[in-house]
């Protein structure tokens, strides 16, 4: 039976949060050898995506790329003043699906599992379902 767990992350500022490690720590404690879990965040101002995790130069030329594609505008509609926040996180996506084989998150080894937050100081919350194959 497929189980939904939680991961809790606490955000100072906009930025790439690697979750990868709680990820991880999840799907060998769930016993799933063989199957898929599926990772989504309940925000609609963060994201999720895998990316290189050697080099943290690419976390911030990622952001700036994000932020100079959808900078902060004053023409935005939106009360809150986070549009942009919005955009980006429509334009990365709020969920993963990854492969789980022989116990393992199935990732590249320069690849690392990011929350990424578009406005914070924020609490958020990952949902994570792990699906084991039958």
């Amino acid at each position: 039976m497929a189980k939904v767990f939680s991961i809790r992350v606490n955000t100072d500022a906009e930025g790439m949060y690697d979750i990868t490690r709680e990820v991880k720590n999840y799907v060998r404690s769930s016993g799933v050898k063989d199957g898929i879990i599926v990772l989504q965040t309940l925000h609609t101002t963060c994201a999720l995506t895998i990316n290189e995790n050697a080099d943290p130069d690419v976390k911030s030329d990622i952001l700036k790329d994000l932020g100079r594609k959808f900078p902060k505008e004053p023409y935005f509609d939106h009360f809150e003043g986070n549009s942009d926040a919005h955009v980006k996180t429509s334009i990365i996506g709020p969920s993963l699906s990854l492969i789980i084989d022989d116990g393992k998150v199935l990732l590249g080894t320069w690849q690392s599992i990011y929350l990424m937050e578009f406005d914070g100081p924020r609490a958020r919350e990952v949902k994570m379902k792990i699906m084991e194959d039958k």
